[in-house]
């Protein structure tokens, strides 16, 4: 295993292990539950926005593999920021990757840290794991 597959392979696991936005908030915002039968994950997202309509936050909860909590992790510290438009220009190239079976490497500047994902595009069952968490925000965003 190369180096970078190594350090990637540790960032996945820092963020399954020590999640980032993980917890749901009191307040109403949009929310997306999702679950994936393959494996059983399944995550409970919330997308926060402030009063600009930027992504204030992405707050959730959920269970599953690494990949599937990693991901949801990845794609909260992401998002803090972003304006909608970013967020589901982030989400379409994620999609992009996750579906290419490892004929696209996914652009760290677009993606930040989350394109240590990369490499589970070339594992069909594993991509619904890393795809959960952003379909969630997906959704959660059309029923805002």
């Amino acid at each position: 295993m190369s180096d970078l597959q190594n350090m990637y392979q540790e960032l996945i696991l820092d963020h399954s292990r020590t999640p980032h936005g993980f917890g749901l908030r009191g307040e109403i915002a949009a929310q997306s539950h999702q679950l994936n039968p393959t494996c059983g994950d399944e995550v409970t997202l919330q997308v926060h926005r402030t009063d600009d309509g930027r992504i204030e936050a992405i707050a959730w909860e959920g269970h599953g593999c690494a990949i599937s909590q990693a991901s949801a992790s990845l794609l909260s510290e992401l998002a803090e920021g972003l304006t909608v438009a970013e967020l589901e220009q982030r989400i379409a190239a994620f999609r992009e990757a996750m579906r290419s079976r490892g004929t696209i490497e996914p652009d760290p500047e677009l993606l930040g840290d989350a394109a240590a994902l990369g490499g589970v595009s070339r594992y069909v069952a594993r991509v619904k794991c890393a795809m959960l968490a952003w379909v969630a925000a997906e959704d959660a965003l059309a029923k805002s």
